[in-house]
């Protein structure tokens, strides 16, 4: 459609729910980031366009960086994260996606330990460029130069602030206000530095020669039945079962009343920033029971009850979706009252709204079955589903397939593998409650467990799985996974490694590798996995990266709570 930048992937971790882009990032934990952001990375960079020729998309890594643990869980707040954290937890999913071949790096609005990330030469050219080889070009994100002297006030004017994102290793201005504003007197080298790399980029992706799109072209392409089929695929992939009470599958034609705000809700599946769409085009789960002909128009006929709950970050509730040519216009300005996430919306609490709460509690008094479907863009609290609902899942934005998948999901057609990729709170008192705290072990509250509700990588299957005759020879760690339910299904094995004694605080545990094994009923595997150096690596105290001598445990399970196999290395 005549892009030629994307403003992703987003790889900050999500560390504190309350803050409103936590559903644009890839969950909480680095190596997960890391390893999708850089897949990401390589799907645009070595991407072809519809006719075979290489299609040059530029990946931009934001927010640069540890803007997803700001304070009290405030978009854009100040950072209190030291340098170890930052070299051992929050600059590695950068690096990783920076091998990987990103162009672009977008910096962050806050500041880390004082310093304003859009003014910070150690990251943007010591770190990035010394240290990552970056050849890419840094952009600010939109007016962050600006913030350096409005906001955060550490800059007298917005020209002072300009010579510093400059200085620091911004080449451009996202917004343009802060380096229109520069004087004549700025030293030309940082100048022609920041132009050349912009400029490099633009002539290696041909756009002095061919910067013009063929726009009736792109209107036949975009959304092939190709493009709706992966759709599809990526939002079965993606539900996660929390609960099952002896409830799901539902039997076939088994007759459900669905309801709840975002039971038939098209853009509370697309997350923010979403053009508007033709309603159509989007698949809820109303739509897809109607389809399916298993829709009950009332309770009182149903034999099951789907209540669809959560949030939103819509910002076109309302909207009537008119064609003008290939572009979308947005003919409302109505909000949705649901609208709880997305950039700015941050939270005090993680409940769901009293009026959803109090329809749960409605249709659990009608005795009939209830399934609950929580579509969400952060991890709201859901301690009352989870004690009194006979079957629990969790979409998170589904896309526009969501409706379709989660249907399938229902009724047996796809057994879900779904596995959650940030920890789900029991309140707002736990926070941070991510698996990969340092140590010491968090202990109960007076009040409360300290465990989450459903920890990081947790899911449930229709299937069950064992795992068995774990061996480590050499680097190479191998199990043998079998599928011992009634169904086919999908497995997301994790291997997790515990330093057991080092030199500065680790966490208990720390992600290292993850596969997803699809096995028929009673089928069994051998899963493998080749560990590095990098797997066993900390940051002294000297802010060296090394492998300290010792012994290392390792770990495999279905979630960082389960643990099925597990030995003792010696490195």
């Amino acid at each position: 459609q005549g892009a030629h930048i994307s403003y992703g992937p987003v790889l900050d971790l999500a560390r504190d729910p309350r803050w409103s882009r936590t559903e644009e990032t890839m969950g909480e934990d680095a190596v997960l980031a890391g390893r999708l952001g850089a897949a990401w990375v390589r799907g645009l960079v070595d991407g072809r366009d519809y006719q075979g020729r290489s299609l040059a998309v530029v990946p931009t890594l934001k927010h640069f960086i540890a803007y997803g643990t700001s304070l009290g869980g405030q978009n854009g707040g100040s950072s209190e994260v030291g340098q170890r954290a930052l070299l051992q937890t929050y600059l590695p999913p950068f690096r990783e996606a920076v091998a990987a071949g990103a162009l672009s790096v977008m910096t962050a609005y806050n500041a880390v330990d004082g310093v304003p990330c859009t003014a910070d030469r150690w990251l943007l050219t010591d770190v990035l460029r010394r240290d990552w080889g970056f050849r890419g070009f840094v952009v600010s994100d939109l007016y962050s130069i600006n913030v350096l002297h409005n906001t955060l006030h550490t800059t007298s004017s917005l020209e002072e602030a300009a010579r510093q994102a400059l200085a620091a290793g911004v080449d451009m201005d996202l917004g343009g206000l802060a380096f229109a504003s520069l004087s004549q007197q700025m030293p030309t080298a940082e100048v022609d530095s920041a132009v050349a790399r912009i400029l490099r980029l633009k002539f290696q992706m041909g756009l002095f020669d061919a910067p013009y799109v063929d726009t009736l072209q792109a209107t036949r392409i975009v959304h092939q039945p190709e493009h709706k089929s992966l759709a599809l695929a990526l939002a079965r992939s993606s539900v996660v079962l929390l609960e099952n009470r002896n409830c799901l599958p539902l039997n076939k034609g088994t007759r459900a009343y669905v309801c709840g705000p975002n039971a038939d809700d098209v853009y509370a599946q697309l997350g923010d920033y979403t053009a508007p769409q033709p309603e159509d085009k989007v698949s809820t789960v109303v739509s897809a029971m109607r389809r399916r002909g298993c829709l009950a128009t009332s309770i009182d006929e149903a034999e099951v009850i789907v209540a669809v709950v959560g949030g939103s970050s819509s910002r076109y509730a309302g909207t009537t979706y008119q064609a003008t040519g290939a572009a979308a216009v947005d003919s409302s300005q109505q909000q949705n009252s649901n609208v709880d996430s997305g950039e700015g919306l941050d939270r005090s609490t993680l409940e769901l709204p009293a009026e959803q709460l109090t329809l749960l509690d409605s249709l659990h008094q009608t005795g009939k079955p209830l399934v609950v479907v929580y579509i969400e863009g952060r991890p709201l609290l859901k301690n009352w589903a989870a004690a009194h609902a006979d079957a629990l899942l969790t979409a998170f934005y589904p896309g526009e397939q969501g409706g379709e998948a989660l249907v399938e999901v229902l009724y047996g057609d796809v057994n879900p593998a779904g596995r959650l990729p940030i920890s789900q709170p029991r309140s707002v008192g736990q926070l941070p409650v991510c698996y990969d705290r340092p140590r010491p072990q968090a202990h109960d509250y007076v009040d409360e467990a300290a465990t989450p509700l459903y920890p990081f990588g947790f899911g449930l299957s229709y299937t069950s799985f064992a795992y068995s005759n774990l061996r480590v020879e050499g680097d190479e760690v191998s199990f043998d996974l079998k599928n011992t339910g009634s169904c086919d299904g999908e497995e997301v094995v994790q291997l997790y490694v515990s330093d057991e004694v080092s030199s500065v605080v680790l966490p208990e545990k720390r992600l290292k590798h993850f596969k997803r094994v699809a096995l028929g009923k009673g089928e069994s595997r051998r899963v493998h996995f080749v560990l590095s150096k990098e797997d066993f690596m900390l940051v002294d105290r000297q802010m060296n990266e090394v492998v300290e001598p010792g012994t290392f445990r390792i770990t495999i399970g279905s979630s960082s709570a389960d643990v099925r196999l597990e030995t003792i290395a010696v490195r």
